[in-house]
């Protein structure tokens, strides 16, 4: 997974830090920092991050790569 600029459906935008793994499950990760408020950093499992949701009836990516 490649790091840098993504924007999320809802139209915030995140950087995506890198992937870590869960240190039980071996779970991949997404670590991401939001560029917005105070800028706090998330984590969210690899697969939901990537996975497609429905939005007004479209499927669209939960989080897309913005060319920077």
């Amino acid at each position: 997974m490649q790091t840098g600029l993504y924007r999320h459906y809802k139209g915030k935008d995140y950087r995506v830090l890198g992937v870590a793994r869960h240190s039980e499950t071996q779970e991949e990760l997404v670590v991401y920092q939001a560029l917005y408020g105070e800028g706090g950093l998330w984590v969210r499992p690899k697969a939901m991050f990537l996975e497609m949701v429905v939005l007004d009836g479209v499927r669209v990516p939960r989080f897309a790569k913005v060319p920077e």
